[in-house]
């Protein structure tokens, strides 16, 4: 009885390995063309991300490049004013003199109390006044933009305002371009979005 059962068992794997072998074509052709879809899937995705990767870093670099010419431009029109307390009073004072706004931090400031105190009440004020506003996380490479003030000394490049002067409004193209990024960076829920300089 015994015999009987293990002999059933060992014809029941030679017709799964003869069904195997049958059908063996079929799953090959269907393997391959299996593998050929996959990889031509993952050719496309990976286009599409790289497509993707290009337009991220297009839309960052662009942004930065702009805001770039607009400090430049704004600097050599006497249109800056650099420094979280001189902002402040110049926002007091004056806030419809306020075209555009900047703030910037990096890790060293993360834990500065008063630093953030300020830039939440800066926020707030662009908000209700309804200026642009951009955040940049290389300080440094702002402050250097931006350059020392009178006495040769770095300024203070945690919040900068682009400011209209007393006779006409600030003008750039460049401002409107950064303008433009703003809008759509609200449209997509993100209300301090962050600015990146291009690469040197």
């Amino acid at each position: 009885m015994s015999t009987g059962f293990e002999d059933l068992k060992t014809e029941a794997r030679t017709f799964r390995i003869i069904l195997r072998l049958d059908l063996l074509p079929r799953f090959t052709h269907f393997t391959f063309f299996f593998l050929q879809f996959t990889i031509t899937a993952t050719c496309i995705m990976t286009l599409e991300e790289v497509l993707v990767q290009e337009c991220t870093e297009a839309r960052v670099q662009s942004p930065g490049k702009a805001l770039k010419d607009i400090l430049v431009s704004a600097k050599a029109q006497n249109c800056l004013t650099v420094g979280v307390y001189e902002s402040a009073k110049v926002m007091n004072v004056d806030p419809d003199s306020v075209a555009f706004c900047v703030l910037a931090t990096d890790e060293g400031y993360e834990w500065d109390i008063a630093l953030q105190i300020h830039f939440t009440l800066i926020q707030a004020f662009c908000f209700d006044n309804d200026i642009n506003i951009v955040r940049v996380n290389d300080i440094q490479r702002l402050a250097e933009i931006v350059g020392s003030d009178e006495s040769g000394e770095p300024q203070d490049a945690h919040c900068i305002l682009v400011t209209n002067s007393a006779d006409s409004s600030f003008e750039d193209p460049a401002l409107e371009k950064l303008n433009l990024f703003c809008e759509k960076s609200r449209g997509s829920n993100e209300w301090l979005p962050a600015v990146s300089f291009p690469e040197r």
